[in-house]
């Protein structure tokens, strides 16, 4: 009799277990898929985009693969472009978690802070620039205006006599040395270096708009005007050279900052 009756129950157990099996292998979640990375011919597209909108497509892919440092410096520029320095400078140093050394991500962070009006934060990261490409004169003009920021001046100026030295005549380093010299009111000189570097091919509309503001300072407004109408819309035109008479009032050397000057 006992045999009879464990038999059955043996058999009852394992027949009430393989249906639970097969249960199981129906319920199991499927795997999730990986994020889909956009195409290069996509990410090209997005590059053309206006700032705001390039910088949440590049938000997205440096969310989809928090390695893909093109992504993650795609992104520091368009939030640069933005006015969102210190978002700017973050997103560089996230490349940079992961790739120390990578050379354009070090110029991003600094460019980042700098924009923030926190240079002293990027000077590491332009002196590691430097030591990785000695010869390229960007990091050197960079670390120029980090240094300024943070009122070491004499430091500042040899950073860029050495970027010239790399590149002669570099319109943007004439630049930085002229916004250096314009706070300390030799406005004389700064227009000097401003039409130097005006006369160069790489010259950008940020030089020209800068020898406005330093010949306007000077009171040499009718040249100061065409200038400004030269490349803004009227009403930040005319703007601007209410800022300038109002400026030429209290013209003291003492009340001009960087910023004010807009060299930073």
């Amino acid at each position: 009799m006992p045999r009879l009756t464990l038999r059955p129950l043996c058999c009852f157990a394992l027949l009430a277990l393989a249906p639970l099996q097969v249960l199981a292998q129906t319920t199991a979640p499927a795997p999730a898929e990986a994020p889909r990375i956009a195409t290069p011919e996509e990410r090209a597209a997005a590059l053309r985009m206006e700032p705001l909108a390039r910088a949440a497509f590049f938000n997205r892919e440096f969310d989809r693969n928090p390695t893909d440092a093109e992504a993650g410096l795609a992104l520091s520029d368009a939030l640069r472009a933005l006015g969102r320095y210190n978002e700017a400078a973050d997103a560089a140093h996230r490349v940079l978690l992961f790739a120390p050394d990578n050379y354009d991500a070090l110029l991003s962070a600094a460019k980042g802070h700098i924009g923030g009006n926190n240079g002293f934060y990027g000077i590491d990261s332009l002196q590691r620039a430097t030591e990785l490409r000695p010869k390229d004169w960007r990091a050197w003009s960079l670390l120029g205006v980090a240094l300024d920021q943070v009122k070491r001046s004499d430091e500042a100026w040899g950073m860029w006599a050495k970027a010239l030295t790399l590149s002669p005549d570099n319109p943007a380093v004439l630049t930085n040395q002229a916004m250096f010299l314009s706070t300390r009111g030799d406005l004389a000189q700064a227009e000097q270096l401003l039409r130097r570097a005006l006369t160069q091919p790489a010259a950008t509309i940020q030089v020209r708009q800068n020898l406005a503001l330093v010949l306007g300072l000077q009171g040499k407004l009718p040249e100061a005007e065409r200038l400004l109408r030269q490349d803004l819309p009227p009403d930040i035109a005319d703007a601007n050279l209410v800022w300038l008479q109002t400026a030429l009032k209290p013209a003291t050397p003492q009340n001009r900052t960087w910023d004010s000057l807009g060299g930073g």
